[in-house]
């Protein structure tokens, strides 16, 4: 098993992260605008986003662990079969966010994302056609400033989505979902992390599955 760095004293550029928050810079560095492409995980992203909903992304990450327990794992299949006792479970949890519209919310989205998959092969390649296949990236980040909320692929991702029965995805979150599943990279230029400023936009060496 490779040894884990000591990030009390990396001191690098981050567009966010610091070692005073280990879990926010590990976040950063290794899953952040890395392009996803394994349907479990991309099922997780999408809930914890759409709980992230009015709240902040620090506490739905730390809080990830209790959400990954308590939904099994973010396991689609058993989260769409949840009835009335798992959502007395879940809203008498407190170690995650008990909200019961978010809940009700995630496991009406566990059974759009089953339909997704059953009609697209996988819901990887269904989500990355809003991109073309491809990571997109925008030159000149300088700063947060220079990183929109939303754009014309997050709005119609959302509007599909919604088309489809999911709920808590609209094209703010969808937009956030984007960025840390890699569909864009949004690190700004004064990050360790960031690509060649020659990069192309809609530039990736890393297309989904089965998609040539």
């Amino acid at each position: 098993m490779a040894k884990r760095r000591n990030v009390s004293t990396d001191r690098r550029s981050r567009c966010f992260g610091s070692p005073k928050d280990p879990l926010m810079l590990r976040y950063h560095d290794e899953e952040w605008g890395v392009p996803l492409h394994d349907d479990r995980r991309l099922f997780e992203i999408l809930l914890l986003e759409g709980f992230q909903a009015g709240l902040s992304w620090p506490t739905i990450l730390h809080k990830r662990e209790n959400f990954r327990t308590a939904f099994d794992g973010f396991d689609p299949a058993k989260i769409a079969r949840y009835g009335e006792r798992d959502q007395r479970r879940l809203l008498a949890d407190p170690g995650i966010v008990r909200n019961s519209r978010k809940i009700e919310a995630a496991i009406g989205n566990a059974g759009a994302f089953l339909k997704v998959r059953e009609e697209h092969g996988s819901f990887d390649r269904y989500i990355w056609q809003f991109t073309g296949y491809t990571t997109l990236r925008r030159s000149g980040l300088l700063s947060w400033r220079d990183v929109p909320s939303s754009t014309p692929e997050s709005d119609a991702m959302a509007k599909d989505l919604k088309r489809r029965g999911f709920r808590f995805a609209g094209t703010t979150i969808c937009y956030a979902f984007m960025q840390t599943i890699g569909m864009v990279n949004d690190h700004n230029v004064s990050c360790f992390l960031a690509p060649p400023e020659s990069t192309p936009q809609g530039t990736s060496t890393t297309p989904a599955k089965g998609v040539t």
